[in-house]
C-alpha cells in the first residue's frame, strides 16, 4: 500500500498514520495505490469504532497471542481501533460514508458459493468413472447457471413489489425441489417452459423471500443513504438484483 508524498509514491505507514489522526475524527480517506510493481490507484477508508469494541478486539488479540507464546505489536492493536476499508469506486459513485455500509454485501458472494457447495453439491462426487463424473459435474453446473440467470429478476421483482429481499439459499432448495417438473418441462414446447418458470418464480417470491427482520436490511441503509427518491429506488433495485 502506497502513497504519494513529494511527488514520490512511497509505503503508507498505516499503523503510525493512524495514530496521528485526531481522537474526534470518526471517518477519513486517504488516496493510495496497491500493489508493489503494477500500482492501482484506491481509497483507504478508515471508520474508528467504539471504545468497547476496541476493548473487545484487543483483548481478543492478547488472548490469542499469549496462547502462541507471543504479544501482539503495537501496530497490531494500534489497527485494531478502526474498520479499514480499501476500493477503487470512485467517490462520486460511492462517497466515504456509504462505503462501510455497501461492504456488507460481499457477504453476498460468500452465500452464492454456500448455495453451490451446501445445496447444489458440487464438491461432492460420489462416481468413480470418467462419463459419469462428467454428466454429474456438468449437471450440477447447469443447475447453477439456471438458477443465476432466474434469481436476479426474482429478487429486483420482490424488493419492487413487496420491499422484501430473496434467499438465495431458499431459491436455490426451492427449485431444487421442483427438479422432476423441471426435466418433464425442458421437453415440453417453449410455452410450456415459459409458464413453468412464470409459475416457478411466482411461487419463489412467496416461499424464498428472507424472513421479517426488525433491524433494516443492507438494502434499506443503502436507500435511506442515497440522495434522491429516484436514485434511492434504482439503487436499491440494483443492490438486489
Amino acid at each position: 500500500m502506497y502513497e504519494t508524498v513529494a511527488g514520490r509514491v512511497e509505503p503508507v505507514p498505516l499503523a503510525a498514520f493512524l495514530r496521528t489522526v485526531a481522537p474526534d475524527l470518526l471517518l477519513l480517506e486517504q488516496a493510495i495505490f496497491i500493489g508493489e510493481q503494477a500500482q492501482s490507484a484506491s481509497r483507504l477508508i478508515a471508520v474508528r469504532m467504539p471504545e468497547a469494541v476496541v476493548n473487545t478486539r484487543r483483548s481478543i488479540a492478547r488472548k490469542n497471542a499469549k496462547k502462541k507464546g507471543d504479544t501482539p505489536s503495537q501496530a497490531h492493536l494500534s489497527r485494531l481501533a478502526w474498520n479499514l476499508f480499501i476500493t477503487n469506486v470512485s467517490a462520486t459513485l460511492w462517497p466515504m460514508a456509504l462505503v462501510p455500509k455497501v461492504s456488507p454485501i460481499r457477504w453476498h458472494i460468500e452465500l452464492i458459493f454456500k448455495s453451490w457447495k451446501s445445496s447444489l453439491h458440487v464438491a461432492t462426487l460420489t462416481t468413480t468413472k470418467e462419463d459419469s463424473t462428467l454428466c454429474s459435474l456438468y449437471g450440477r453446473m447447469l443447475r447453477i447457471l439456471l438458477n443465476s440467470a432466474l434469481c436476479p429478476q426474482a429478487r429486483a421483482t420482490l424488493w419492487l413489489k413487496c420491499q422484501r429481499e430473496l434467499s438465495l439459499l431458499k431459491f436455490v432448495r426451492h427449485f431444487q425441489a421442483l427438479a422432476a417438473s423441471w426435466l418433464h418441462a425442458i421437453f415440453q414446447s417453449a410455452c410450456a417452459l415459459s409458464r413453468f418458470l412464470q409459475r416457478a418464480c411466482m411461487t419463489a417470491a412467496r416461499l424464498a423471500a428472507k424472513a421479517v427482520r426488525k433491524r433494516r436490511t443492507t438494502a434499506q441503509i443503502l436507500q435511506d443513504d442515497s440522495r434522491s427518491s429516484r436514485e434511492s429506488q434504482v439503487f436499491s433495485a440494483v443492490v438486489n438484483a
